[in-house]
């Protein structure tokens, strides 16, 4: 690999890494890149594995450093979508379709629709339901939520959103930082499958690496500072072009 294409990981990387952070489909910058770069569908995919894992911890430290964490819940949905993660994964190495990206199109449209127009327009502490009965909610949906997280990255972070925001009514900010935790707990699950499968070039993956973790940082502190009305807007505008996307391409 040249330094070109190490700048244009490293250039990818960083944006990928801020929309994943803020909203969700940096994948589809990142996937498309390491395939035009020579790796077959299924070594880039485990590639990228690498970068989203290490995105995830500088993602979760800039939450924290914000003071934006709710745990223990982030641990039991992230347990649970790490249960999920290990059989997708392995489902990932052997099935791809066009007929599975439209679905996936018209399911992303759904799923922002929903968060993006949530008529709880400003949550707050007070509405957010954390009891039992809506973390076992949570739990059993992030474990199907894992099994496409495992399967294939792309767009797994709209529906972590949405399910957080429809289920606990946590705020589009609060959800961000449980979402960076929730991946960095699955992927582990989705790494060590495609370790064992010899599905990752790992120069390329740490290189893109690099280019994750600065978006990462840089959009957990804005994305706090802006609040959940920036964050509609991004989402909005990263899930049409991902919808498009999936469906034409």
């Amino acid at each position: 690999m040249d330094y070109q294409q190490t700048l244009l990981l490293i250039f990818i990387g960083v944006l990928a890494g801020f929309i994943n952070t803020v909203a969700g489909g940096g994948s589809l910058l990142t996937l498309p890149v390491l395939i035009f770069l020579g790796l077959p569908p299924a070594l880039a995919n485990g590639t990228n594995r690498v970068a989203i894992f290490l995105q995830n911890i500088i993602g979760i430290a800039g939450f924290k450093s914000k003071g934006v964490f709710i745990f223990p819940y982030s641990l039991w949905v992230g347990l649970a979508a790490l249960a999920g993660a290990i059989g997708g994964a392995h489902l990932s190495v052997q099935i791809r379709g066009e007929l599975f990206n439209h679905i996936l199109a018209v399911v992303m449209v759904a799923v922002v629709l929903v968060t993006v127009f949530n008529p709880i327009k400003n949550p707050d502490k007070a509405l957010e339901q954390l009891g039992k009965k809506h973390q076992w909610a949570g739990i059993i949906a992030f474990f199907f939520i894992g099994i496409y997280g495992g399967f294939i990255q792309a767009g797994v972070g709209f529906i972590i959103m949405a399910s957080l925001t429809l289920i606990n009514k946590i705020s589009l900010v609060k959800a961000n930082s449980i979402k960076v935790f929730v991946v960095f707990t699955y992927t582990i699950a989705a790494l060590v499958v495609f370790i064992l499968e010899d599905q990752i070039n790992w120069f390329y993956g740490l290189t893109l690496a690099v280019g994750n973790m600065t978006g990462a940082w840089i959009a957990s502190r804005w994305s706090v500072g802006k609040g959940d009305v920036w964050i509609r807007r991004f989402m909005l505008i990263m899930v049409s072009i991902m919808a498009v996307k999936l469906w034409f391409y």
